[in-house]
């Protein structure tokens, strides 16, 4: 079993950007969906975006308008463009892999198979 590695995290103000990269490390199946969680301490972790099985892509309210998540053709790499960054986007960021069928409704709410060690997001104001 190999797990996907995530890069990318770091420090930033208020307002800045941040651009995750996610390496998936197998080989791709057309059913993969691939998305991104966060877990600040204390809390638990969420669902940010992902895209699903089709190529759609979900976003958690509080990042809607600020986070794109893109991936490229085969589905090996996804990334995820985190703009207007605020403090309570400080986080652990992970990225999951899921090698079956999922759809916008779930995609935040199944149970993933492979899970990245995690990049760490800090925001300070």
């Amino acid at each position: 079993q190999v797990h996907p590695v995530e890069s990318g995290g770091g420090s930033v103000q208020s307002g800045g950007s941040l651009r995750l990269s996610c390496a998936a490390s197998r080989n791709s199946d057309p059913r993969d969906c691939l998305a991104w969680f966060r877990q600040a301490p204390g809390k638990e972790r969420e669902g940010v975006a992902g895209i699903d099985s089709a190529g759609t892509a979900t976003y958690a309210d509080s990042v809607k308008g600020r986070f794109t998540v893109s991936r490229n053709a085969d589905k090996t790499m996804l990334y995820l463009q985190m703009d207007s960054l605020q403090p309570e986007d400080t986080a652990t960021y992970f990225c999951a892999v899921r090698g079956r069928y999922c759809s916008p409704h779930d995609l935040f709410k199944i149970e993933y198979t492979y899970w990245g060690q995690g990049t760490q997001v800090t925001v300070s104001s």
